[in-house]
C-alpha cells in the first residue's frame, strides 16, 4: 500500500485547513461568482438577440429624419411659389410653429427662401402677418448704425413688394425699430420714415440707367427740409447719407449685377396672373412685375430673366369678360395695331410678340381692379412719392397744431 507523504517533493506541502466559518464564506463567494458569470452570459445572449431590434429602431429614426427633411424642403419650395401655402404646409406637418416669433425667425434665418416671397408674406395686413413683421424687424440690430447702413441690412433680408400699402407697413415697422435702437437721432418715427424713403428714391435715381436727371446733393438736402418736426436735419448728416448711396448702391437680393435686376427693385406692382397664350389659346400662370412703364412676366418668382416684356407705351387697359375665366383684364392697342412686345422662346431666342391684345385673369375682382389701376398709372405714378407726400402732410399738420 502506497503511502502519500504530505511533505513529499512531488506532492508539495499540504495546504492548511481553513476554519469552518471561512470555508463556508469561500463557498458562498464561489457560488456568487458562478451566478454572476451565468448572468453575464445571459446578458450577452440578450444583447446579441436584441441588436437587430436596436438597429431597426435606429434605421426607423433615420428614415423619419429623412422623410421630415424632405417634407421641410418641399415646404420651402411651396413657400417660394406661394408664401401663404408654404407656411400653411409647414405648420400642418408640424415642421413650424404658428407663432409670430418662430415664423419670423424662419423667414430671417432659413437659407434658400426667395426674398420676393418673404417680402410678400411680411407685407400682408392680417393680424398674424403684422405680428410676424414686427418680430422679423425686431431680429435686426440697428444700434449705432446710420440710416443708410440700417437700410442696407434691412433691404437685404427680403425684397420690398410693389404695393404701396405693403411698403408703408414695412417701412413704418423699420422706422419704429430704428428709432428704438437709436433714441435721440430723430425727433419722431415720421422723420425716420420720410428720410428712409428719400434715401431709397435717391438710390433709384442715382443708379437706375433709365433715370437721366440725377439729383444733386443740394436737391437732396432741399427735398428733406423741415422733416424733423418742422426743423431741418443737420446738413452734415444728409451729406454723409448722400455720399454713401452715391458711392455704393443698395445690394438687391438675387442681384446678378445686370440692369434688369435693378429695374425690378421696388416695382409698381407684382403678383400672379393667368395669361392667355397668343398662338395657342391656353391659360398659363405667370409672375408679373410692373415697373418703368413695362410689364415683365416670368415662369417663377425665382427667375432672374423674364420670359416676356410688354412695353406699355400707347397701350390701354380695360376690364374684360370671358365665359370660362372670371376677373379678366385686357391690354390692347387702341389703333388696332400689333403690340410691340418680345418674348423668349424655349431655346433662348428672343422674338417679337404677335399679340394685338393681351388677356389676363386675376384671382379676385379686387386684384383685377388693382392691376388695372396700377397699369393705367404706371407711366407717371410712383407709390413712394404718394407715401412720402402723405407722411409729410401729417408731419406738417402735427407741427402746426403744436405751435
Amino acid at each position: 500500500m502506497a503511502i502519500c507523504r504530505k511533505d513529499s517533493f512531488l506532492w508539495g506541502k499540504a495546504p492548511p485547513k481553513l476554519p469552518r466559518a471561512e470555508r463556508r464564506q469561500s463557498d458562498t463567494v464561489k457560488i456568487h461568482k458562478f451566478e454572476l458569470l451565468d448572468d453575464i452570459q445571459k446578458l450577452r445572449l440578450e444583447i446579441h438577440h436584441g441588436m437587430p431590434e436596436i438597429h431597426s429602431a435606429e434605421l426607423q429614426e433615420q428614415k423619419k429624419n429623412v422623410a421630415r427633411n424632405r417634407r421641410f424642403l418641399h415646404g420651402k419650395k411651396k413657400f417660394n411659389m406661394d408664401p401663404k401655402k408654404g407656411i400653411h404646409y409647414l405648420v400642418e406637418n408640424n415642421l413650424l410653429e404658428w407663432q409670430a416669433e418662430t415664423v419670423a425667425e424662419f423667414l430671417y434665418k432659413e437659407e434658400g427662401l426667395n426674398k420676393t416671397a418673404i417680402g410678400n408674406f411680411l407685407g400682408e395686413r392680417q393680424e398674424m402677418h403684422l405680428e410676424v413683421l414686427k418680430a422679423f424687424v425686431g431680429l435686426h440690430e440697428f444700434s449705432d448704425l446710420n440710416l443708410v447702413q440700417a437700410l442696407r441690412q434691412f433691404l437685404w433680408s427680403f425684397r420690398l413688394p410693389g404695393e404701396a400699402q405693403k411698403i408703408d407697413r414695412m417701412m413704418e415697422a423699420f422706422a419704429t425699430r430704428y428709432c428704438d435702437c437709436n433714441p435721440g437721432v430723430f425727433q419722431s418715427t415720421d422723420t425716420c420714415y420720410i428720410l428712409s424713403f428719400a434715401i431709397i428714391m435717391l438710390n433709384t435715381s442715382l443708379h437706375n440707367p433709365n433715370v437721366k436727371d440725377k439729383p444733386s446733393l443740394q436737391r437732396f438736402v432741399a427735398m428733406n427740409r423741415g422733416i424733423n418736426n418742422g426743423e431741418d436735419l443737420p446738413t452734415e448728416l444728409l451729406t454723409k447719407l448722400y455720399a454713401s448711396i452715391r458711392s455704393e448702391p443698395f445690394k438687391i437680393p438675387e442681384d446678378d449685377g445686370n440692369d434688369l435686376t435693378l429695374t425690378f427693385f421696388n416695382p409698381d406692382r407684382e403678383g400672379w396672373l393667368l395669361k392667355m397664350g397668343g398662338r395657342v389659346k391656353t391659360w398659363k400662370r405667370r409672375w408679373f412685375i410692373l415697373t418703368d412703364s413695362c410689364l415683365y412676366y416670368f415662369e417663377y418668382t425665382t427667375d432672374k430673366d423674364p420670359i416676356g416684356i410688354i412695353p406699355l407705351e400707347n397701350l390701354c387697359v380695360r376690364e374684360a369678360q370671358y365665359t370660362n375665366k372670371p376677373y379678366c383684364l385686357e391690354l390692347y392697342n387702341p389703333k388696332g395695331q400689333k403690340i410691340k412686345a418680345c418674348k423668349t422662346e424655349t431655346k433662348g431666342r428672343v422674338v417679337q410678340g404677335k399679340h394685338q391684345s393681351y388677356k389676363f385673369s386675376a384671382a379676385s375682382a379686387d386684384e383685377r381692379d388693382n392691376w388695372i389701376d396700377a397699369i393705367s398709372a404706371s407711366i407717371t405714378k410712383d407709390p413712394f412719392y404718394d407715401l412720402v407726400f402723405l407722411r409729410k402732410r401729417k408731419l406738417i399738420s402735427n407741427t402746426s397744431s403744436h405751435t
